[in-house]
């Protein structure tokens, strides 16, 4: 509604050096609008900053030299604040470590034995390293002599509730330790006080794209040197400090600087959709802070094409694109939430978007531990696949559980997550109201008849993401080029579906898994993809 932002007179970006597409795409905006608004201040901050290559983006001329104002001939200055921290001792290994996850949890317990007072902080890149190690510890601590300090393993990481996260926050009890096993999370975003040990994987798990295939995965890479400096940094916030690497000084020296820019590892086809909605149509002569490869750009144009938000001039459709660009979900389930009605199913995709946008698993392993979890998954399984799955257990959390906590505790829920999934719903659903679209929420799936509507309106959306079960029970794109594997936590898992469309990808050591997975027909991926696929003449 104010596209030069006249409410302010200061914009503050922190975090710059994360160099998340968000924040590129933000400086670029920010710079054009700076054209119109010489007054405008911006205040780029950053503990690791490269400081000089963000000067000079805003000192050079613009492109489109008809938003030059002449009288700005004045660019900005580089403050360096000198914050205070306690000074750090850095330790490598001699050799590299075989399995990185065993070798910082006795690191741990080598911390514990033999290092004076101070909370541990490990860094490992996700869930199912974390949670292997928090059980490890625990296990292991049980060994600890009575009377001894104890340990009380802590795991931080996105996909926990609020409530969760915010432990690792409290004081321990007394004569115990605290060690904290977070993702990268910890690196910038919080500051926990009492840590004096900090525990570097030395890598992260970081979203990368692949063109040729079209599938975006969390891979884990080695961790830039810039983020091996912000870990080491936690260790000295309240007092000096010791870092341990689990990688040799050598391994150091071969790190990148910083990690490679999101802008030029990611599916730009959301970014486009935005920039297009804010009235740039030439995106390819934005101006990036550092400009993403042409092949990215031109996969995300023919995907938004393919999905209909472009026509045949790369412009903005009317009204699908539009109204693809304002629904705060990624293209492909903003075509299939838009596609809902005329497959008569708005009710049950807009479940299903809601669900599938929480970012974490709806399922909390409780001291029953994983059989108990699996059993009561089972409650609520379709033999369609996890869309499906994700529907019956909305269904029945709105009907038995909304008000009950008790009902998610039994049936091994986040009770949290899905409160959240009825806000997020009911924030699609106005969407879709202002739309015109009408939704009729009377209706619930039948397993005959609405279920394959929703599967045909999943595939109008998701045709992209298709796979074709291969005789050994693994997947491969349509391509043919990415074997790709049912994650454990789907329910495709070990079951037969000859063609899939998927929603999430994830890398772990060498195998690429698909989660949310639905059992589709192939001729539907021929009916709803614009073309996108066509079969070969034999």
């Amino acid at each position: 509604m104010d596209p030069l932002l006249s409410r302010y007179s200061v914009i503050m970006v922190d975090e710059a050096h994360e160099r998340s597409i968000s924040t590129d795409i933000l400086l670029g905006l920010l710079k054009k609008i700076r054209r119109r608004r010489p007054e405008l201040r911006i205040i780029i901050s950053s503990a690791t900053l490269q400081a000089e290559e963000f000067l000079k983006f805003f000192s050079e001329p613009p492109r489109d030299q008809e938003l030059v104002d002449s009288s700005d001939n004045q660019t900005g200055a580089i403050i360096s604040l000198k914050g205070r921290t306690y000074p750090v001792d850095v330790l490598y290994l001699e050799c590299p470590a075989e399995d990185y996850v065993e070798k910082a949890v006795s690191t741990v317990f080598e911390i514990h034995n033999s290092e004076p007072a101070g909370d541990i902080l490990v860094f490992l890149t996700g869930r199912e390293e974390i949670d292997t190690a928090v059980q490890s510890i625990a296990e292991r601590s049980i060994d600890i002599q009575s009377g001894a300090q104890s340990l009380l393993p802590l795991p931080l990481y996105a996909g926990l509730t609020t409530e969760q996260q915010m432990y690792v926050f409290d004081a321990p009890p007394e004569n115990t330790r605290k060690v904290i096993l977070s993702t990268n999370i910890a690196e910038a975003s919080v500051t926990i006080d009492g840590i004096v040990y900090v525990i570097d994987s030395g890598f992260v798990k970081l979203r990368t794209f692949d063109p040729r295939t079209g599938i975006e995965s969390l891979t884990v890479t080695p961790v830039s040197k810039a983020s091996a400096a912000q870990r080491t940094g936690r260790a000295g916030r309240t007092k000096p400090g010791k870092c341990f690497r689990l990688f040799t000084e050598e391994a150091y020296r071969y790190l990148p600087d910083t990690n490679v820019p999101e802008i030029q590892r990611s599916n730009l086809a959301p970014f486009i959709l935005q920039l297009k909605a804010l009235g740039i149509d030439n995106v390819v002569r934005f101006e990036y802070l550092t400009p993403p490869p042409a092949e990215l750009m031109v996969k995300a144009m023919e995907l938004l094409y393919a999905l209909g938000a472009l026509d045949e001039y790369s412009k903005l459709t009317r009204p699908l694109g539009m109204r693809m660009a304002e629904l705060a979900v990624e293209p492909m389930m903003a075509k299939t939430l838009l596609s809902a009605s005329s497959f008569d199913c708005v009710s049950e995709i807009l479940t299903i978007a809601a669900m599938t946008s929480l970012g974490g698993t709806i399922w909390i392993q409780s001291d029953g531990g994983k059989k108990q979890m699996e059993s009561a998954r089972r409650k609520f399984a379709a033999e369609e696949g996890d869309h499906l799955t994700l529907l019956n257990v909305y269904q029945a959390f709105v009907t038995k559980g909304k008000k009950e906590a008790r009902f998610c505790h039994e049936n091994n829920i986040n009770f949290k997550a899905l409160t959240r999934a009825v806000s997020i719903r009911g924030q699609l659903k106005r969407y879709l109201e202002r739309f015109g679209i009408s939704i009729d929420e009377s209706l619930a799936v039948s397993r005959e008849g609405r279920a394959e509507q929703v599967r045909r309106c999943l595939t109008a959306g998701y045709f992209a993401h298709a796979a074709r079960m291969q005789p050994d029970g693994s997947y491969r794109n349509i391509e043919g080029g990415t074997v790709l594997y049912a994650h454990p936590s789907s329910l495709m898992f070990n079951r037969k579906a000859e063609w899939v469309i998927f929603h999430g990808v994830m890398e772990t050591g060498n195998k690429t898994f698909i989660r949310d997975i639905t059992k589709i027909e192939k001729a539907w991926l021929l009916d709803y993809s614009s073309g996108f696929y066509q079969t070969k003449p034999r």
